[in-house]
């Protein structure tokens, strides 16, 4: 056959495979027929991350007062940021390409399609492989509503010519948040709508209630147990009724409500690869799908959408394969953050799935800078502990630098440690990560009657 592994897809997950078995002497093809780097690269995570810096920044002006800095704000240049961004962008996606080619992997800017179980239609030429990889991601969807074409998606949100001077944004994970943060902290008038009671649905209540807290303290308009009902055009800007009858006059509404796995126009019937209802691909847990020599990574599978995990399935996929190292991507204890303002970063497992007799240690503060700066900005730490054997079984922040210091902690997690490892580890101080390794009182038990905290 032509090729000993064709990758569909130059995303996180499609490129680190394809470089690895490459690496491992495999004779390797990947098509991309968008951007190399896929959505994270290009419009997600790392544009996201550049968004809420510039928002950070204006804070930042706004704190630099209390330490003696005469730091006059200004005003913000949306255009600025965006150039900027895209000369980063640019500069990740030429690193990309440049990592296939030293590996010695076969590159097409094409799109791909299957024509049998070994047979891909690229860009109009027809190539064989004795196994394929399917990495091609997902993309943001809309809410089934009246005037649901007004609204914009993620993926619009890093070209708009213009920051909105008033947005809605529908949902509450992690894009949701994530850009309430951005658009308010760049001085839009910011509402977001969820039907939730609080925002980021699975992750710790604690660290939610909090959260939805900060964001009002950072001016964003939150409307909770509530749904989009309209769209409508009201000159250059929008009207959105909602579930409570209210009705918000906006310059834009943005869906960040969900992805779904991009397989349009694949022809995985043909391949005898088997889909769920919502299009994503079904996999065992070696990430092979039905037809036993194609494969599905990232977030075509919808099982843990993070970029972490699709490069180390890819990794894992190219190393089995090729490298004489057969192993698995364990799904369970991965750490997550939310660049949400102030961020959150957490492993493990919640309180609310945490075993009876669990012990439960939650503490509160106001950082050092804002003791100074006056900003009503305060930190959240937890640790969820197993009341049998000690173990430190999840690990939860929200706070300035909360997604670097549980990074760290997420070794310990993985590694087993117990309540008392964090308590004979000395702290760094003065820092906020040292609260980790002194907390000492217990909040409350699992299972028992909340303690006075």
């Amino acid at each position: 056959m032509d090729f000993d592994l064709f990758v569909i897809g130059g995303g996180s997950a499609g490129v680190r495979c394809a470089r690895i078995a490459a690496g491992h002497g495999a004779r390797v093809g990947v098509a991309e027929a968008r951007f190399w780097g896929g959505t994270c690269v290009n419009i997600g995570c790392v544009p996201k991350k550049f968004m809420v810096m510039a928002a950070e920044y204006g804070l930042a002006a706004e704190d630099a007062a209390g330490f003696g800095w005469d730091a006059a704000k200004g005003s913000h240049n949306w255009g600025r940021l965006i150039a900027a961004k895209d000369k980063e962008i640019s500069r990740l996606n030429g690193i990309y390409q440049r990592l296939l080619h030293q590996a010695g992997a076969s590159v097409f800017e094409a799109r791909a399609t299957f024509i049998d179980a070994h047979t891909l239609d690229v860009g109009g030429q027809r190539i064989t492989a004795e196994r394929i990889v399917i990495a091609t991601g997902g993309h943001p969807t809309r809410l089934e509503i009246p005037g649901a074409e007004l609204g914009i998606v993620s993926d619009d949100a890093f070209y708009l010519p213009d920051c909105p001077k008033r947005i809605a944004i529908i949902g509450s994970g992690y894009i949701a948040v994530e850009f309430a943060g951005i658009f308010a902290g760049l001085g839009a008038e910011t509402h977001l709508i969820y039907r939730q009671p609080l925002p980021l649905r699975g992750f710790d209540e604690d660290l939610r209630l909090m959260l939805a807290e900060q964001m009002q303290g950072n001016k964003v308009i939150l409307h909770p147990d509530t749904t989009p009902v309209s769209i409508m055009a009201e000159g250059d800007g929008r009207r959105l009724a909602l579930s409570d009858c209210s009705v918000l006059d906006v310059d834009m509404v943005f869906f960040a409500t969900g992805r779904a796995p991009n397989v349009a126009g694949l022809n995985l019937a043909a391949a005898g690869v088997k889909t769920k209802p919502s299009g994503a691909v079904i996999v065992d847990d070696n990430l092979a799908t039905s037809a036993p020599h194609i494969y599905a990574i990232g977030d075509v599978t919808d099982l843990l959408n993070l970029t972490p995990v699709a490069t180390a399935e890819g990794h894992a996929v190219a190393d089995t394969l090729f490298g004489n190292k057969p192993r698995q991507v364990s799904l369970a204890n991965v750490p997550t953050a939310v660049f949400s303002i102030p961020p959150i970063g957490t492993v493990g497992i919640t309180e609310e799935h945490a075993p009876v007799g669990s012990k439960i240690f939650v503490t509160k503060f106001k950082p050092m800078r804002h003791q100074i700066s006056g900003r009503q900005r305060f930190t959240l730490m937890k640790l969820v502990v197993d009341g049998v054997t000690d173990k430190v079984l999840g690990v939860h922040m929200l706070g300035e630098d909360a997604p670097e210091i549980v990074q760290g902690l997420a070794v310990a997690v993985i590694a087993g440690a117990t309540k008392a490892d964090f308590d004979r580890t000395i702290g760094i101080h003065p820092t906020a990560a040292e609260e980790f390794v002194t907390l000492r009182t217990q909040t409350r038990v699992v299972g028992q009657e909340m303690a006075a905290e």
